[in-house]
């Protein structure tokens, strides 16, 4: 395997331009579109190297108080850059227009750093499907680990991964330090053992539950926080205190607070997250918390809102795939149209009752 150091992001400032053979077959992706944020690109990048096709994106996050690339998104295109060896224009800090022709992605040992508490586990999620069937791969990502815009690094590890071991991928993910918002410093460790590609997976019925746990997290700030969070999660859900723990970080870069509630079922393991603000109550953080558990438990779904979103993507890599869930966010609908522009797949969407969807995806 090959052992890359990437640069934090900001710290290139050349700028390879586009063959010209790339720009006639190049995919034009608008920005705006949708959603209008990070997934866009990232879902763009993630899909260049899965299939190889080059891709424009113009308005790039034109809707955001900052639009244009920030650092943790800047640090999703060096790192879809430098496993896939890629031709990038367009890739500076404040950039609205990207332009991306990959190579083949290739194994490695890599490092990345977003250089702010920018979420590492997205940086992640935009190089992981074309590092699957890649080879034997190491990462250590720094930056956001806990992030209230992006998935938590327990989401990732407990609910996500799984999934994707269970269609083929081998992937272990180490939590080495916690990074919150909006200090980050975090760091975590995956490594991909080889596969040959993904298979389908339904997820229709959730089956029997198994367990129920309930954490709420503080770093340099008072348990206390803590305490009264998992109160409101044992008065809310009605939950034995054997399932509730309150966890110190004291060794975090600054302080954070966030609240996990896990729900482990025969098929599906979902994790629900809040996170704390200043000024904001702690019982309004946990209240948050337990009421999407709440609303998932209640519909008899298998997939949660955000755990739909994120299966979007190796489903329509594997050709096929089901799931039931909860009516679709418009960031999952908004990566349906962007996975419909790079791969030859059905996604039907089918409303099953006024709190429950199915969706479908179908490979032509």
């Amino acid at each position: 395997m090959k052992s890359v150091r990437v640069w934090e992001c900001g710290r290139r400032n050349s700028h390879t331009p586009i063959p010209p053979y790339a720009e006639k077959i190049m995919l034009t992706i608008d920005g705006s579109h949708g959603e209008g944020g990070g997934q866009v690109l990232r879902t763009s990048l993630a899909l260049s190297l899965v299939t190889g096709k080059p891709f424009r994106i113009e308005k790039i996050r034109a809707g955001r108080k900052n639009p244009g690339l920030l650092r943790q998104h800047l640090t999703a295109v060096n790192a879809a850059q430098t496993v896939s060896q890629a031709e990038v224009a367009g890739d500076s800090l404040g950039s609205r227009e990207l332009e991306f022709a990959p190579g083949k992605p290739q194994a490695g040992n890599y490092s990345f750093a977003v250089g702010t508490a920018g979420s590492a586990t997205l940086v992640l999620q935009t190089i992981l499907p074309a590092l699957i069937t890649a080879g034997e791969s190491a990462i250590a990502l720094e930056g956001g680990t806990h992030n209230p815009f992006a998935p938590p690094f327990d989401f990732l590890a407990r609910s996500f991964l799984p999934l994707i071991n269970r269609m083929g991928a081998h992937v272990t993910a180490q939590l080495e330090r916690p990074g919150f918002y909006p200090a980050g410093g975090g760091r975590f460790t995956v490594k991909i053992e080889p596969a040959a590609s993904l298979s389908r997976i339904d997820l229709v019925d959730r089956g029997k539950i198994l367990s129920r746990r309930a954490r709420a997290i503080v770093a340099n700030l008072p348990v206390k926080i803590a305490e009264r969070e998992l109160g409101v999660i044992r008065r809310k859900l009605s939950w034995s205190s054997e399932w509730l723990e309150a966890e110190e970080i004291r060794d975090a870069r600054g302080p954070g607070n966030v609240v996990m509630i896990e729900i482990e079922s025969r098929n599906v393991c979902e994790v629900f997250t809040a996170f704390g603000e200043r000024g904001v109550a702690a019982e309004t953080v946990a209240n948050r918390a337990a009421q999407e558990a709440k609303v998932y438990l209640a519909s008899e779904v298998a997939v949660g809102e955000h755990l739909a979103d994120q299966l979007l993507l190796p489903m329509a890599m594997a050709g096929g795939g089901s799931f039931t869930t909860l009516p679709l966010s418009r960031h999952a609908t908004t990566n349906i149209d962007i996975i419909k522009k790079f791969l030859d797949v059905e996604i039907a969407v089918s409303e099953l009752d006024r709190r429950a969807s199915r969706v479908d995806v179908i490979a032509h």
